[in-house]
């Protein structure tokens, strides 16, 4: 039996964040973390595309959180506590330099997720945080004051416990155990799988301020809009696809959305496209973009309003803008499924938030037992708020937990 003040169990970035903010906080705690794996950090790793989007640059707790579909009103204490700002120090006292990008997101300096792990790992070193790998988690009881742990190959006691393993139905079955309540897991971060003609050649197309909407629902986001091989991704996607996991889930992920590429009213539209047939008379309809659309797009969308590509502006009858004005603003697609974002999972599901004291992220149905990052019914947007949460939770638990009676 191997004893230890403090037993982490999770090498990822919450794990990591909490045991090495228990270690400094008191160097007179034993702190070891538990990885199920043969290598730590690997979410971390793949983040940002390789660069670790480590967090990003919203400062004000009450607008942060709104990027929580599932958390807002339980991380606005926390984020109190310690959030963006303090991310930034924590990183930069160490070497780790951040910056912000044009769209709020923040990357370590190097532009690699390395950086990161290379920090990590020093951390623990100086700290003398014990990584012990190949160590899944088996079961997990209390016994008197002290924990035991049984992984596949070890037993272990401590007497404060802090589990940062993410999304893990194994790990949520044992906490199931113990007498918590988890909400099922559902997908969160994902892009539309589309089929559609106005799509299929134009992969890598951007459109920068797009409206879109999941029809019969209450479900709308704002903002950049990305054509895929499969359909359409970028944040426009994505926010809908967070706030909407659990609604999107229960419709088995086929679904119709209305996009509004240009983010105006019809009306408007229509008497734009009436100006620009004075203006325009005599050139191409298809080779005349308008409303700063990508060229490639705007061809798509002539066609599917009935334009014929050689068709003037002169030319153009009532019934035909308003086709245009259609697919401008109300076009329609049938979503038919979904895919992972990049190499990032993120889930919606976890222990229920209504049994966390969220000023230490300890258990209310276990004490000494404390929960961080995505074990929790936590999840974000893409941009780094899942990352923050991380930093957030951990460290509230380790200040919690470095502290002796």
């Amino acid at each position: 039996m191997i004893h230890k003040n403090i037993i982490v169990i999770g090498g990822g970035a919450a794990g990591f964040f909490g045991a090495i903010n228990c270690a400094q906080l008191n160097p007179n705690l034993s702190v070891a973390i538990l990885e199920r794996g043969s290598d730590v950090l690997t979410k971390v790793k793949v983040s940002g595309g390789g660069r670790c989007n480590v967090t990003h640059a919203q400062f004000v707790p009450n607008e942060l959180v709104l990027n929580y579909p599932r958390g807002e009103k339980e991380l606005l204490g926390p984020f109190h506590q310690f959030m963006t700002g303090d991310t930034i120090e924590w990183f930069e006292k160490r070497g780790v330099p951040l910056k912000i990008e044009e769209d709020g997101r923040m990357f370590p300096e190097s532009n690699s997720s390395q950086t990161i792990i290379d920090c990590f790992l020093n951390e623990a070193k100086t700290y003398k945080v014990e990584v012990l790998k190949n160590q899944p988690l088996k079961h997990l009881e209390k016994h008197g004051e002290f924990w035991q742990i049984k992984t596949k190959d070890e037993q272990f006691s401590c007497s404060k416990i802090l589990i940062a393993t993410g999304s893990n139905p194994k790990i949520w079955n044992i906490l199931k155990l113990l007498g918590h309540k988890v909400s099922a897991p559902v997908p969160s971060l994902f892009t539309f799988n589309i089929q559609d003609s106005r799509l299929k050649e134009i992969p890598g197309v951007v459109a920068q301020d797009v409206s879109v909407k999941v029809l019969d629902t209450n479900l709308e986001s704002n903002g950049p809009l990305l054509v895929t091989h499969w359909g359409l991704s970028a944040p426009a996607i994505l926010k809908l696809s967070a706030f909407g996991a659990i609604e999107l889930a229960k419709r088995n992920y086929k679904f119709q959305i209305e996009i509004n590429f240009i983010n105006q009213n019809p009306q408007d539209t229509l008497l734009e496209l009436k100006n620009t047939k004075q203006q325009l008379a005599k050139k191409k309809i298809s080779k005349s973009a308008q409303f700063g659309l990508p060229k490639r797009l705007w061809e798509q969308l002539i066609v599917a309003a009935g334009i014929s590509e050689d068709k003037k502006w002169a030319d153009a009858n009532n019934i035909e803008l308003q086709n245009l004005v259609d697919q401008l603003t109300q076009a329609v697609f049938r979503v038919d499924g979904k895919s992972t974002f990049k190499e990032e999972f993120v889930t919606a599901g976890g222990v229920e938030l209504k049994e966390v004291n969220f000023k230490t992220f300890e258990s209310k149905i276990h004490s000494n037992l404390y929960l961080a990052g995505e074990v929790l019914n936590i999840d974000a947007i893409t941009g780094g708020f899942n990352f923050q949460n991380a930093w957030t939770g951990a460290y509230l638990a380790a200040k919690a937990m470095s502290q002796t009676e």
